[in-house]
């Protein structure tokens, strides 16, 4: 990622300069500097390429004259719709024109400070790369640019409000680094001991083992690591980051899905895209970057993040499909498919979070289901939950990120479809409603308690450029649930 700093309006002497202009507004301020600095040469080629501002417009002017290698020009749409996510979004657009510069400038300053910090924050997000495994590449493929500034009217406020904006971007980071790391390197050990690195931040971190987590009988999640030579974590990390006065309140919880590598197990999978399976742990993904996230930027807020760490994996001890196992809330569960195993994983975190921490509320993330690609395609994640308030909110949150949630239904008529013929519930309740009657499988171990599911199969990856994400691990949900806590839980 490039350098990121706020600067006082002045025309740069060389290198590149960035317009971000609003639909059908006249060059001003630091723009119409360098239009006249260019003997007008701006404003004629912004003309020549019919350039009217409009949202998610550019335009490259090359050597346009004042020592400028070239002048970019980002549409914003009308300035009275702009909001934060637009900024974003043109921010990323300013990443990939300046990628092959080593400098640039962003004539930002006709935005406002906040808005102009969420640019920068576009910018940021835009610039991730996952290169730790490339020996051999070619140098016009490698981006250049070592320092973006902001040219903005009040520096120190834009610097002010990015601040945050910067502790939520190493979050979203160190989720995509953890999504795209290869499963020989990322496992369940590897991932826990990489969360010790948030002790750094003040988050606290507690680690445990199967021979912990067999006296608290997690039947469920061992059940689904009894094929793999990789033995199974869980990682407990708790931010207590609320105010004094505020300490007796229930902390918040969120939960994920960690399965670092998964093969179906005995139900195994096709071999075609199985390598995809390597970020079948993007749930846990998220909340350790949320957890980063909250830390970084001092959330006044109390949350423990949990994440179950397992590989599932076919052997001679491996599950069998027809296995019964005994959760650790008691209930039994037939295994009907050893490819449903997500849900497994979460039952038991789940109900260790209960009887633990008695939280205010439980937000579990998996990539749980390829129904929900189905039903939603890569557009929605899949929103389920218990409690009307609690949904809306994350769906307000994931609105106003651009992490979009939509929510889907449970009811009795589904849950039906997981009775078991030999114990409490089997894992899976055959192809309709697949999404659904996952969900419902993970209800059955919320004890009643407030609890939203993002299904994110569909969003977690993705195999085309974003506004604001590189082809890849898009950490989708940090962002979104560090949104959540701000508006609605901090202080």
């Amino acid at each position: 990622m490039p350098d990121i700093a706020f600067v006082k309006p002045t025309l740069p002497r060389a290198g590149a300069l960035v317009l971000p202009l609003a639909e059908e507004a006249p060059l001003a301020g630091l723009a119409a500097q360098a239009d006249e600095a260019t003997g007008g040469a701006i404003a004629r080629g912004l003309e020549a390429a019919k350039f009217k501002g409009r949202k998610g417009q550019s335009v490259t002017l090359w050597a346009p004259g004042a020592g400028l290698s070239k002048v970019v020009a980002i549409g914003l749409g009308k300035s009275s719709d702009l909001l934060a996510i637009g900024a974003e979004a043109a921010g990323g657009s300013i990443a990939g024109a300046v990628a092959q510069e080593r400098e640039a400038v962003v004539a930002a300053d006709a935005l406002t400070p906040s808005l102009a910090a969420a640019m920068a924050m576009g910018v940021a997000l835009k610039s991730y790369r996952f290169d730790r495994y490339r020996t051999k590449e070619k140098e016009e493929d490698k981006p250049k640019v070592e320092r973006v500034a902001i040219a903005v009217a009040d520096a120190a406020k834009t610097k002010a409000a990015f601040a945050p904006m910067q502790a939520v971007t190493d979050g979203v980071f160190l989720t995509r680094d953890l999504v795209s790391e290869p499963p020989n390197v990322l496992t369940p050990a590897e991932c826990a001991d990489r969360c010790r690195a948030l002790t750094k931040l003040g988050v606290e971190v507690e680690i445990l083992g199967p021979k912990e987590m067999k006296k608290l009988c997690f039947g469920a999640l061992l059940g689904v690591a009894q094929g793999s030579v990789q033995e199974p974590r869980m990682v407990v990390m708790k931010w207590m980051g609320a105010p004094k006065g505020k300490k007796a309140a229930k902390p918040l919880a969120f939960i994920g899905k960690g399965v670092t590598f998964d093969t179906g197990g005995i139900s195994i999978k096709p071999a075609g895209g199985m390598e995809d399976m390597k970020w079948d742990m993007a749930g846990a993904g998220t909340v350790i970057g949320l957890m980063a996230a909250l830390a970084g930027r001092k959330a006044k807020a109390d949350v423990i993040g949990l994440v179950g760490l397992v590989e599932n994996m076919p052997s001679g001890n491996a599950q069998r499909p027809g296995d019964v196992v005994t959760s650790a809330s008691g209930q039994t569960i037939e295994v009907i498919n050893t490819d449903a195993e997500g849900r497994l994983v979460l039952a038991d975190v789940i109900h260790y979070c209960i009887e633990k921490f008695d939280p205010r509320f439980m937000v579990d993330l998996a990539t749980l289901t390829g129904a929900i690609i189905i039903a939603l395609g890569h557009e929605h994640a899949g929103l389920f939950s218990n409690d009307d308030t609690l949904a809306s909110r994350i769906e307000a949150a994931g609105r106003t990120t651009g992490e979009a949630a939509w929510r889907m239904p449970l009811g009795d008529a589904y849950d039906k479809q997981i009775r078991s013929d030999i114990a409490d519930m089997k894992n899976v309740g055959g192809r309709p409603g697949g999404s659904i009657t996952a969900a419902q499988f993970i209800q059955r171990f919320v004890q009643g308690r407030p609890w939203a599911h993002l299904d994110i199969a569909g969003t977690a990856w993705s195999g085309k450029d974003l506004p604001t994400a590189p082809k890849g691990a898009t950490a989708y949900g940090v962002r979104l649930l560090d949104r959540l806590v701000a508006e609605h839980y901090e202080g």
